[in-house]
């Protein structure tokens, strides 16, 4: 079934009201027959159909500044499409969880293939095990045939959306504001690139800003959307927490990496692997979990063997864990100088990765020759 084109501009117009949510929407449309008619019901009419006076009020104040019909230009304007729980492009996963939305925004494409999709969380700042963890299975994820979901937040979920694309693979990102409002606004870059190899979703109109309130509701979309979660690392008091809440109340598995007892940073998964939750230390854990058949890996990319001896003793000292480099030029017995020039080098061959402050592992794809 398809939303009726001449009803699309109302189910805009009404989600620019903040207290019609999925219960008042099937409400209007089963007492009005269309969300047009409901629109233009008067407020008397809309009593009686149910809503309190407080809905009512809030329904006549947003019909006093709203065109449908413009809202409809607008959301064209802005290369948005726009999709009811009637489309048959609906995601379908979110037609078995308690709070579908009504109505999503969607910039970019969902194909057929997105049906197969993990979610991928973690904390907005992530040490540079976590990084790189969350770089390497989301990659793998990717290179697997699987999208890759998350929710465009600094940290564990910008890194997971990056390498899925560097993998060649489509991410979908869940935001909390309206698909003009980019936030964190350092990440429009990555918003663009999701919107060319993915899609970015949204419950909300355009123009919404990123409220506090609307995250713990996005949460329960980025499990949904999911046919599991993997939580990258996160500590205790971690937004990650309520999307985990929601996966279990949505009966969608939690899968997490573990991480060091001494680490804050993963306390949240190492107390749910405790609890239960799987735990994961390579992309195979979640594709056995979640009972999905990963296409074919990729071949490693050309060019990450060393190619000269300094190069593979630089490679022969790192490992996954941060070295600086004083450490790393004693062990690989040359000069500060000559180790900085090697790896920067190497980090633009893509072997190695910079972790801050001098900090250098080595990366997922390197061998050591």
């Amino acid at each position: 079934m398809t939303t009726i084109e001449h009803d699309l501009p109302y189910w805009i117009a009404f989600s620019r009201v903040p207290t019609v949510g999925r219960v008042r929407i099937g409400l209007l449309e089963e007492r009005f027959g269309s969300l047009k008619a409901a629109w233009e019901a008067s407020g008397s009419e809309l009593g009686a159909s149910g809503l309190t006076p407080g809905v009512v009020s809030a329904i006549e104040q947003v019909r006093r500044v709203v065109e449908p019909e413009g809202e409809l230009e607008r959301v064209h304007n802005a290369n948005v499409t726009v999709l009811t729980w009637h489309d048959s492009d609906y995601p379908r996963l979110f037609r078995n969880i308690d709070d579908p939305p009504p109505i999503l925004y969607v910039k970019g494409t969902l194909q057929p293939d997105d049906e197969v999709r993990v979610t991928v969380v973690g904390t907005r700042n992530p040490t540079a095990y976590g990084k790189e963890v969350a770089r390497q299975l989301s990659g793998d994820l990717a290179e697997s045939g699987i999208s890759v979901v998350s929710g465009l937040a600094r940290g564990i979920d910008g890194v997971a959306h990056d390498a899925a694309l560097r993998a060649g693979g489509r991410t979908i990102a869940v935001i909390g504001s309206g698909l003009d409002v980019v936030y964190p606004p350092e990440h429009r870059s990555l918003f663009e690139r999701i919107v060319d190899n993915g899609a970015v979703l949204s419950e909300y109109p355009l123009g919404s800003k990123p409220e506090a309130r609307h995250f713990p509701r996005r949460n329960r979309l980025l499990s949904g959307l999911g046919l599991g979660v993997l939580v990258v690392e996160a500590p205790k008091d971690s937004g990650a927490r309520s999307t985990v809440e929601f996966a279990l109340e949505q009966n969608r598995e939690v899968l997490c990496v573990p991480g060091s007892i001494h680490s804050p940073a993963s306390e949240l998964t190492n107390w749910l692997i405790q609890q239960g939750a799987k735990l994961v230390m390579r992309v195979e854990d979640v594709l056995d979990e979640l009972h999905i058949g990963g296409a074919p890996r990729q071949q490693p990319l050309p060019g990450l063997s060393p190619d000269t001896e300094e190069e593979a003793r630089l490679l022969e000292a790192l490992t996954h864990e941060p070295q600086h480099i004083d450490e790393l030029s004693r062990s690989a017995g040359m000069s500060i100088t000559q180790a900085s020039g090697t790896l920067a080098v190497m980090e633009i061959k893509g072997s190695v990765l910079q972790v801050g402050r001098m900090n250098y592992i080595r990366a997922r794809t390197a061998s050591v020759r």
